[in-house]
Order: structure tokens, then sequence, then C-alpha cells
């Protein structure tokens, strides 16, 4: 099928092109400037009043990743509002062009923050959302527009709430994570005795690709993760083994590192290290047959890899 991927030229977008090529679908690449990519059709901004139809045309499937990504300190007066422009109304807007020109599967990826934040269990589909700042509920209000137009208009749905995504050309905390592992730098998470769930970039996209293809996913929402869950102290251990350098973790209580988080604009940072957020992703093991093709093992040996043949510490 011919799938038009928005966000294409991103971290996620560029693998989900790649995987779909792969696989013998034809990938219509979505951009917002002037980015070179093969076959790209430019869109401008993604908001309320983008204009879809040249990018829609010949399209049969839509996977939608472009997004207003989650910033811990938002310099935006009203967040909110920002995230909405994007996330909401310009999910759903899409959604009603691809509807019209008989796009037949929209594949949206939200975020496991729809859930909620905090708790200690698994999270999973059939749990109420909770979604907890400013993005996660325009994420949430997007999910439940799409429901609302495919029920409209036919067009099957299926949404996908990923965790923290890593993999090679990771950005934000995770590149930060590796950077100070790298240069040895000591790290207080010693007596961290969290638990995350995380998702290798390669394991989200062969899912993607699974919910395209399979007639079960239609209209479906699935959790993802690695099928593996670490603190962030062994996240550590584990990025300093792939690097063939020491973990250096200092045992500071974790009493110490919550009055740190105090401070201003470390607060929500402090909160991910600490905290933990897990995933139950039997469903979409159960409906679709889909196994993560790539261990948590694996998938920190290629991210490192990269890393390190990047440059390591000397990028930008």
């Amino acid at each position: 099928m011919n799938v038009l991927v928005t966000g294409a030229s991103g971290f996620v977008g560029r693998a989900t092109c790649a995987c779909l090529a792969a696989r013998g679908h034809g990938v219509i690449p979505a951009l917002r400037g002037a980015r070179d990519m093969a076959g790209a059709r430019r869109v401008g901004e993604v908001g309320p009043a983008t204009t879809w139809g040249a990018a829609l045309d010949g399209a049969d499937a839509v996977v939608h990743l472009a997004a207003r990504v989650h910033r811990m300190a938002d310099a935006e007066g009203d967040p909110l509002a920002a995230y909405r422009r994007v996330n909401t109304a310009g999910t759903l807007n899409l959604a009603r062009q691809a509807a019209v020109a008989g796009i037949r599967r929209f594949v949206f990826v939200s975020s496991i923050k729809v859930n909620g934040e905090g708790r200690t269990e698994p999270y999973t589909e059939s749990d109420p959302a909770a979604p907890m700042d400013a993005y996660a509920v325009s994420k949430w209000e997007a999910e439940q527009g799409l429901r609302e137009i495919e029920a409209a208009t036919g067009m099957r749905v299926v949404i996908l709430r990923p965790p923290l995504i890593y993999g090679p050309g990771v950005g934000a905390n995770f590149l930060r994570l590796m950077r100070s592992v790298e240069k040895g730098w000591p790290l207080p998470f010693g007596r961290v005795e969290n638990r995350r769930s995380l998702l290798y970039l390669g394991n989200l996209t062969d899912a993607l690709s699974a919910c395209l293809e399979h007639s079960a996913a239609a209209g479906k929402t699935f959790l993802l993760c690695d099928g593996e869950d670490v603190s962030s102290a062994e996240l550590v251990r584990r990025l300093a083994r792939a690097m063939n350098r020491p973990a250096r973790l200092l045992p500071l209580p974790t009493a110490w590192l919550r009055v740190a988080g105090r401070l201003p604009g470390r607060g929500a940072e402090m909160d991910r290290i600490l905290g933990s957020l897990t995933v139950d992703s039997s469903l979409i093991r159960r409906d679709l047959g889909w196994r993560p093709p790539f261990s948590m093992a694996q998938g920190l040996e290629l991210t490192v890899g990269h890393f390190l043949r990047q440059g390591g510490h000397a990028l930008p």
C-alpha cells in the first residue's frame, strides 16, 4: 500500500519510512519545510488549517507522527493552547481530510502519558485515561476526536501509546544520559529502584507496520514496550557496559534527590528519574501476534554504537 508518513524527517519518521519501504510499501513523506527526501510532499506547519489534499493524493493509509513534542520547560505563555493547535486540531484536521480522500487506515502515535504517570503497577489499554500535563491532554483529546471521525466515516483508526523511545539518533534526556556515561561522570542513581518500560525505535516501527497490515488492528488502541523494565540505575549500567565504560553510580539517598527535584525546572526530570512507569503490552501481542524483533540489550547496543560512531560526547 502507499502510506503517507507525517513528521517523516524526524527521529521516528526517518526510521518509519525506511521500515515501510523495506516491507514493500510505497512511502509518501510529508514534510513541514524544504528538507530533501525522495518523493516528499511539503505541507507546511501542521495545524487546524493545513491543506492535505496534494499530500494525500495516491495514498491508501496514513501514519501520523508529526506533533508538538513534550517539553520539560515550556516557554509558551499558554502551553495547552500550543499543544492543542498541533496535536489535537492539527491531527483531526488531517483525519477529516484523509477520510474524505478515501484513506482506509489511519495510524496515530499518541503517548503513554495519556494513561497517566506515577503509578507503580503496569498500565493497560483498559485503564481510564488520566493525562496530567498539557501535552498528554492534547494527545488524549486527539484520540477521542479520532474515534468520533472513525464512527462517522468508517475510516479505521489505530492508536499506539509508546513510552520513552530510544534508538540511533535519539536526542533529549536519553542523549544527555549517554553523554554523561561516556564522559565517566558520577551519577547519583545508585539507590534508585524504580521500574520503567522503554521502547526501541526498531520495535516501534515494526509495530507501526503491523498495525497497517493486520486486519485485527483496526479500531484498536495498543500500548507498546520492549517487554523488559529497568531501573534508572540499571539503565546506566547497561549503557556503560555497551560503551565498555565503568558505571559510576553514587549511592545517594533518594530523599536527597527528591529535595533536588524541588529546584525550579528540575521537578519533571527528577520525577522521571525516580518514578516508575511500566506498560503491559500483552494486547498487541495477543491480537496481532506481534513480538518485539529487538531485545532491549540489542536496542541499547545499536543505540550506543551509533552514538559512539557519531563522536559520542562531541555531538552538538
